[in-house]
């Protein structure tokens, strides 16, 4: 069994009756000095009164560093900057480690459009306004306005003191290029929750300090009075800061208390002290370009990147009401006068848009079985062929799901395509493949998959991973002349042959589109009857 993947690191885990596919975020961020952070969402198994199911978590991480787990759970073990150290770093990035400013602002840019994106999906936020300072932090958020643009969103630009050097002037024409609004002062609408989704403080960086002067004070107390009446709006824009919260003391945060309630903190390179003080749902690290020789001089303690990441997440994810997780799926229409007549076609096709996505193994479904007893179980598997005659995986014949098997040799299988709204459910029955057949795709795996299939008495009891271990390097140095690997007689394939094909699209308001392939006889030749279904 392998795990289904998604945009980055994911782990699955196998409940008797659910399948709940936990992700882990693998996005690219950078920073000015630079932030951005993608928290991999935690799922929470939730206690089912009165029952004691089996639940078996099955999981794979990879290149995880020991370290990352207790400084994110715990905030305070993260270095905070004080304003001289902050200031120090950024000198000495574009110092003697020959960093350009345009190179850490778009650094920056980045990091906070993948954070956005991270948390705020453009189907249900796409107006997002930029409101620009005249210095970097400005900068950074004319930057994250084209990444956003990029990702899918409609960003708007508020830039009412425009920097008058070559930098900022080909940030402006780069947006202009893309047809992106700036709006100035006169054209933003009294109400800001009317028309925007997001709104990207951008105003002050750390380097800022007084009081903020105008229009830049009307501008934050408009941010500030969102959230002071928020309740009378059926959704308040997010609100997201860029490095501090503008108008914050960069080391004591919010002195008046009166001050902007941000989101969400996209910090860079590392906190700033007023950041102990963010009390948002979201606060984001960006800049795992920072060097050896700054974490050394500076004592520099921050949380490790996951995989190629170059955000993470500060501290432990929100609390989330499950109940009120939801998607308002944007797809076009699945009409019956567009589908394919023949199932298996109408399969190949959405299948092809899949690999053409670039999804992370668009092969994986969850198969779903029964034995004698009548209790279902499911788990991921990877398909490795469909034709005509039906489709294909391969496993152990003496594990768990082989045993329903041979006891109802009936199954379901559920491809899901998260990126497209797609779902497919196929059922019928099962039976396994020739002996040719799975001798013939055993050994076109690699070696050390051939290996594994022998080490593993799959579904039994073992003491511990050590033993598997252990007998893996016995095998692998007793086949290390190149000879061949034999295929364990309890291995093999197995196919199932549809008898209902269901293709699922998500649409708005869960009106949700689903065909259903029937087969029927007809003059003697069997056809495929569509019916559709309700949602």
């Amino acid at each position: 069994m392998l795990p289904l993947l998604r945009k980055a690191k994911r782990m699955s885990c196998l409940l008797s009756q659910t399948l709940l596919p936990c992700s882990a975020a693998n996005s690219v961020c950078n920073f000015k000095p630079t932030h951005s952070l993608i928290a991999p969402p935690h799922l929470l198994l939730p206690r089912l009164l009165g029952l004691r199911p089996k639940i078996e978590f099955w999981g794979s991480v990879r290149g995880m560093a020991t370290k990352m787990d207790s400084i994110q759970q715990n905030p305070e073990a993260i270095s905070y900057l004080n304003q001289k150290e902050a200031a120090e770093i950024d000198e000495i990035l574009m110092g003697p480690l020959g960093f350009s400013v345009d190179q850490l602002m778009e650094l920056a840019g980045l990091s906070v459009a993948a954070a956005i994106a991270e948390v705020y999906r453009p189907s249900e936020y796409s107006r997002v306004l930029t409101i620009c300072g005249p210095g970097n932090n400005g900068g950074d958020g004319l930057v994250a306005a084209r990444h956003l643009y990029h990702f899918g969103y409609k960003p708007f630009i508020c830039y009412p003191k425009r920097t008058a050097k070559p930098l900022y002037d080909g940030l402006v024409t780069q947006l202009e290029s893309l047809s992106v609004p700036f709006l100035s002062l006169e054209d933003l609408p009294k109400d800001l929750s009317d028309s925007f989704d997001i709104l990207v403080d951008a105003m002050f960086g750390f380097s800022f300090h007084g009081s903020p002067r105008p229009p830049f004070d009307d501008l934050i107390q408009r941010l500030v009075a969102l959230k002071i009446n928020g309740d009378t709006h059926q959704k308040s824009p997010a609100i997201i800061s860029i490095d501090i919260p503008s108008g914050w003391h960069v080391e004591e945060g919010d002195l008046s208390g009166e001050g902007i309630k941000p989101d969400m903190l996209v910090s860079l390179t590392a906190p700033k002290l007023c950041a102990k003080r963010f009390s948002g749902s979201h606060h984001f690290l960006g800049g795992r370009f920072v060097p050896p020789s700054i974490r050394n001089k500076f004592n520099l303690q921050l949380p490790a990147y996951p995989g190629t990441s170059m955000c993470v997440r500060i501290g432990k994810p929100p609390k989330i009401d499950i109940s009120s997780l939801r998607e308002n799926y944007i797809s076009p229409a699945l009409l019956e006068e567009e589908v394919v007549a023949d199932p298996f076609d109408q399969f190949q096709k959405w299948f092809d848009d899949a690999m053409a996505a670039g999804l992370k193994e668009p092969n994986a479904m969850a198969l779903s079985t029964t034995g004698k007893d009548g209790k279902p179980s499911s788990r991921i598997v990877l398909l490795k062929g469909f034709d005509k005659d039906g489709f294909v995986w391969y496993t152990n014949y003496e594990g768990r799901k082989g045993q329903q098997i041979a006891e109802n040799p009936h199954a379901a299988l559920l491809f899901y395509w998260d990126d497209l709204n797609r779902q497919v459910r196929i059922e019928g029955p099962v039976q396994k493949v020739s002996d040719e057949e799975s001798e013939q795709y055993f050994h076109s795996r690699p070696r050390g998959s051939q290996i594994g299939a022998i080490v593993s008495q799959q579904s039994t009891v073992v003491p511990g991973r050590h033993v598997l271990l252990v007998e893996y390097k016995q095998l692998e140095a007793k086949y290390s002349d190149g000879s061949v690997i034999p295929k364990p007689k309890y291995w093999g394939g197995y196919r199932l042959k549809p008898e209902m094909f269901e293709f699922w699209q998500g649409q708005k308001s869960r009106l949700h589109d689903r065909l259903c392939y029937i087969p029927e006889t007809v003059d003697g030749k069997t056809a495929w009857r569509i019916e559709r279904l309700a949602p």
